[in-house]
């Protein structure tokens, strides 16, 4: 029997946002806040969600732009702390969430693969072991010595994946990943993701690419406005989405069509 790797009970998580309809100018919230007499309205980002995630799946997480994708993603991680409820992570987790998180813009590609090293918990001597399979897979050549900010974007990407995926993590959270690089590169981290399956990592993926979560994916999570709509089996899950995606496309264009 599998053990379970992530836990989400009863989580939510709320953002408190101030009422700026209420303030003319900065200095007005300036002495607001000092006085302590800024108000606040919560915004509900996660609502109630419960699901677990057995060791060696790959879960595909979908859902419209704002739904709490990346939102849970950093929750798994340990960044943001439910407002609400208990998340449990059990293993070794390599994040790749946002942009450049866990880089130094001014080292190198070289000396960022030793800086996020640290971060992972992984020592100087563990990461020169493997830091010549990194600079394989990341295919940044003699870019690898030049300061991360002369990067693209996807060279960024390309260099945080082949760390994250290199350093042996038992949880694996990756948020558009596979969406960046050339097919080539894709295809190598397909091929990376598929032997993590047969090795037993736990992997969560968030993508709008619905081909390439049910490519990848074996389970999979609908998300909308912060809610759980269907937790199960990928194709049964994207299947129920594309009917959603369909009504309300058709929904839209009716809603052109009678406009003047």
């Amino acid at each position: 029997m599998n053990e379970t790797s992530i836990k989400f009970r009863s989580v939510s998580l709320d953002y408190k946002l101030a009422n700026e309809g209420e303030i003319s100018s900065f200095k007005e919230w300036v002495i607001r806040r000092v006085t302590r007499k800024l108000s606040y309205r919560k915004l509900r980002v996660l609502d109630d969600l419960n699901f677990t995630v057995e060791s060696g799946v790959t879960l595909g997480v979908v859902g419209h732009n704002g739904a709490g994708k990346s939102t849970l993603l950093r929750i798994a991680a340990g960044i943001l702390q439910p407002s609400e409820g208990v998340a449990t992570m059990r293993g070794e987790i390599a994040p790749i969430i946002e942009l450049g998180t866990g880089f130094e813009f001014e080292l190198s590609g070289r000396e960022n693969i030793f800086f996020n090293g640290a971060l992972l918990g992984h020592s100087w001597a563990d990461m020169n072991e493997r830091v010549d399979e990194i600079v394989d897979f990341s295919g940044l050549g003699d870019f690898i010595d030049h300061p991360i900010r002369t990067y693209s974007t996807g060279m960024v990407v390309r260099l945080a994946f082949a760390i994250a995926t290199t350093v042996d993590p038992s949880i694996l959270l990756l948020d558009e990943v596979l969406s960046v690089g050339d097919q080539r590169f894709q295809a190598k981290c397909n091929r990376r993701m598929v032997d993590f399956q047969q090795r037993g990592v736990t992997t969560v993926l968030v993508s709008h690419d619905l081909s390439a979560i049910e490519r990848i994916c074996n389970q999979c999570l609908w998300l909308d406005h912060g809610r759980l709509m269907a937790a199960g089996p990928v194709d049964e899950v994207t299947s129920q989405y594309r009917v959603w995606i369909e009504k309300q496309n058709g929904q839209q264009q009716a809603m052109t069509a009678v406009l003047p």
